[in-house]
């Protein structure tokens, strides 16, 4: 059985975009971007809502010789990985080992679990949201990026509990703190 992955970076109160969306202080640097990297490696199936879909859906089209290492790197990863993303409001989706689910059933998803011989990555704090409150996140890799946004949107759910047991922590160049949490 895989375990389901919610990897995000966030703010210090919290929030993983601000009140008008924006999400570019999260830029990582390159120890990080390479951290992330290699968790994506590990990862077979990312789950995703239609707003993180639409913005990572870029990695399958940029031009690999432009990009630096670490990002070259990560868009390679991201295109071994098959997506599945949740909608039910975009027609369809052309990239690549992605499909379309109109909505999140946490059976199916329990069931990719349990047949899945890589682990599972969720993306996007609304349908990361249902899946924590369906208990089924094994593991919450979290960058906490040294900003403070005062709102927005939060990378985790109110009226969820999940107690946690620490696997690791680590420091990055750029400042920002990894914790990773494991179901405990």
């Amino acid at each position: 059985m895989a375990d389901l992955i919610y990897a995000i970076s966030a703010s210090l109160d919290g929030y993983i975009a601000d009140d008008n969306g924006n999400f570019d202080w999260t830029q990582p640097s390159e120890d990080a971007h390479a951290f992330f990297n290699g968790l994506q490696r590990s990862v077979g199936t990312f789950l995703c809502g239609r707003r993180m879909y639409e913005t990572m859906r870029a990695w399958d089209t940029f031009v690999l010789d432009n990009l630096p290492e670490t990002q070259r790197e990560f868009a390679e990863a991201w295109r071994a990985t098959d997506k599945v993303v949740y909608s039910s409001t975009l027609d369809g989706v052309s990239e690549p080992r992605t499909r379309l689910e109109r909505t999140f059933d946490p059976q199916v998803v329990q069931t990719m679990k349990d047949r899945a011989d890589r682990d599972l990555s969720i993306g996007g704090a609304g349908l990361a949201a249902e899946a924590i409150r369906a208990g089924l996140v094994d593991r919450y890799v979290l960058r906490l990026v040294p900003t403070i946004v005062g709102g927005g949107t939060s990378a985790l759910p109110d009226a969820a509990r999940v107690d946690l047991a620490l696997h690791t922590t680590r420091r990055f160049d750029d400042g920002s703190v990894l914790i990773d949490y494991s179901l405990r």
